[in-house]
C-alpha cells in the first residue's frame, strides 16, 4: 500500500523515523581539462625521463672509477649514453615510467583508462587511410631532404646507434625499443593523455593537436631542426587520425611502422656505405 502524503509528513517529524537523505548526483569529470592535463603531463614526462635514465644510472654505477673526477664522469656518461644497449633499455623503461603516473591521473576522471586513452581499434579502411597519409608526408620530406642535401644529416643519429647495435649484437633489442616501446609510450602520452584532456578544453581539437605535437617533437631533440619539422608534421597527422578515428592504437601502429621503415632504411644505408 502506498503511504499517503499526510503520513509521510508525520513520519518526517518523528525523531525516531527521520526522513531519508538523498545525496545530490555527483558531476562526472569527463576529462582533466587544460591545466590538470598540463600539470599531470609534466609529472608524466618527468617520470618518463626517470624511467629512461634508470639504465644509464645503473651502468654508471658499474664504473666506480668514473666517479673519481668530473672529467672521468663526463667521459663515462657520454660513452654509456651512446651505447645502443643503453638507448634500447632506456626506451623500454620509458613505458612503465609513462604508464604508471598516467593511470593515476586518469583515475580522477572516473573514466576507464582504456576509454580515456583511446585504446580501441578502428577499421582497416582507417588504417589504409593513415598509412597513405603517412607515406605522402614522409615522401614529401624525403624529396625536400634530397633536394637540399640533408638526407645524410637527418639519418646520422640512427646510423650511429645502429652501428653500435650491430657491434654489440643487440639489433633485435633496438628494433623492439624503437618499433614497439617508443611508439607505445610516446603515443599514449601525446595522442592518448595530452590530446584527450586538451581537446576538451578551450584549445579544442585543433589546438590540442598542435600543442601535443609540439611537446612530442620536443622529445626528439637529438635530431636537427630539419628532422624536427618532419617529426612535428607527422605528429599533426597522428593527432588528426586520433580525432578522426578516436583510436590511439591506430597511431601506435603507424608510429611503429614508421620507426620500422626508418630502421630498415638505416640498415640499408649503413650496409651500402660499409
Amino acid at each position: 500500500m502506498t503511504e499517503s502524503p499526510e503520513a509521510a509528513v508525520v513520519d518526517s517529524l518523528d525523531p525516531a523515523n527521520p526522513p531519508q537523505q538523498v545525496a545530490p548526483a555527483q558531476r562526472e569529470l569527463r576529462t582533466l581539462g587544460f591545466w590538470r592535463t598540463a600539470l599531470w603531463g609534466f609529472v608524466i614526462i618527468a617520470a618518463f625521463f626517470i624511467g629512461q635514465l634508470t639504465p644509464i644510472v645503473y651502468f654508471l654505477l658499474q664504473h666506480h672509477d668514473a666517479l673519481d673526477s668530473p672529467a672521468q664522469f663526463q667521459a663515462a656518461l657520454i660513452q654509456i649514453a651512446s651505447r645502443s644497449l643503453t638507448v634500447s633499455l632506456s626506451a623500454i623503461m620509458g613505458v612503465p615510467g609513462m604508464l604508471i603516473p598516467a593511470y593515476f591521473a586518469v583515475r580522477h576522471t572516473r573514466t576507464p583508462f582504456a576509454d580515456y586513452m583511446g585504446l580501441r581499434w578502428t577499421t582497416w579502411k582507417n588504417v589504409a587511410f593513415g598509412v597513405v597519409g603517412m607515406v605522402v608526408i614522409l615522401g614529401c620530406w624525403e624529396v625536400v631532404a634530397q633536394l637540399t642535401g640533408r638526407g645524410e644529416t637527418s639519418s646520422s643519429f640512427m646510423t650511429d646507434i645502429l652501428k653500435t647495435a650491430q657491434g654489440d649484437g643487440v639489433v633485435w633489442l633496438l628494433v623492439i625499443a624503437f618499433c614497439v616501446a617508443a611508439p607505445i609510450s610516446e603515443e599514449l602520452l601525446a595522442r592518448g593523455f595530452l590530446y584527450r584532456g586538451w581537446s576538451d578544453s578551450f584549445l579544442r581539437v585543433p589546438g590540442a593537436i598542435v600543442l601535443s605535437s609540439l611537446l612530442w617533437t620536443m622529445l626528439h631533440l637529438q635530431y636537427d631542426w630539419f628532422a624536427l619539422l618532419n617529426v612535428f608534421s607527422l605528429g599533426a597527422w597522428f593527432g588528426y587520425l586520433r580525432y578522426r578515428t578516436h583510436s590511439t592504437l591506430l597511431t601506435i601502429v603507424l608510429h611503429g611502422l614508421n620507426n620500422l621503415a626508418a630502421t630498415v632504411q638505416t640498415m640499408w644505408l649503413a650496409s651500402g656505405h660499409s
